[in-house]
């Protein structure tokens, strides 16, 4: 059983025994490791991992497995997956996020709502698509972002993966809001930066949030806040019962 926001959370030795799947909002500025970290210091369990890396600038759910649960994380990395995500028009960055630098502003004032509505359409379906540089993708057992913040340019190969839904929610040039529906494996930054030199204006993600993973949603999911601001004791107290 999966433990959200509204869980009675297990006495220390349930966790270190047994183990627990958490449910967890990864805040902005935190890298999904950091979440780990935190979750094992905080609750004095060795063993604790991840279903699904989110980028440092984005936020939303996270699976955590803890103790002997974690030999069940692979279950969740392949689940679908839901995201909500701001793209601005008209400047490129290398890690096609606003982690990095613009490298590049093209003029975007003749796009129209319509123009995004369409090309969007296209990324629809079964498509190929490089990861960015900027990734945790290894190559010769070094994560790619390491070679690119050397400046080594590696060419990528394109992979499969699945956008099943593509819809825009808000045109504000620059910035365009929209939703994606897609498969393990997918970078919505890569997707942001295809759709943007479809357009001919280029692009970069600007916030992005996961919604969604299988049937696991952000709503249900604990806060940093909320896990931290749990003292275990041999009780287990819910959230909802807390003072």
């Amino acid at each position: 059983m999966e433990l959200n926001k509204n869980s009675i959370i297990p006495e220390s030795n349930f966790l270190k025994e047994d183990g627990s799947i958490f449910l967890v909002n990864k805040p902005i500025g935190w890298t999904s490791f950091d979440v780990v970290k935190k979750m094992r210091i905080h609750f004095g369990v060795k063993k604790v991992g991840h279903a699904g890396t989110l980028d440092p600038n984005a936020t939303g759910l996270l699976i955590v497995g803890m103790g002997k649960k974690t030999k069940q994380i692979s279950e969740y990395s392949g689940l679908e997956k839901e995201y909500e995500a701001t793209m601005i028009l008209g400047a490129t960055t290398a890690s096609y996020d606003s982690e990095t630098a613009i490298i590049e502003t093209r003029n975007f004032a003749e796009i129209t709502k319509d123009d995004v509505s369409r090309v969007i359409k296209m990324f629809t379906g079964v498509i190929m698509q490089k990861p960015p540089m900027y990734s945790a993708i290894k190559l010769n057992g070094k994560p790619l972002y390491k070679y690119a913040r050397k400046g080594r340019e590696i060419e990528l190969e394109a992979r499969e993966v699945e956008i099943s839904q593509l819809e825009l929610l808000d045109f504000q040039p620059p910035e365009v809001r929209f939703r994606v529906v897609c498969s393990k494996g997918t970078y919505i930054r890569s997707l942001a930066n295809d759709i943007g030199e479809m357009l001919g204006c280029g692009a970069h993600l600007n916030a992005l949030v996961r919604t969604r993973i299988g049937r696991f949603l952000l709503d249900d999911a604990f806060s940093i806040e909320e896990l931290t601001r749990r003292t275990l004791d041999n009780e287990g107290l819910s959230i909802n019962q807390r003072n």
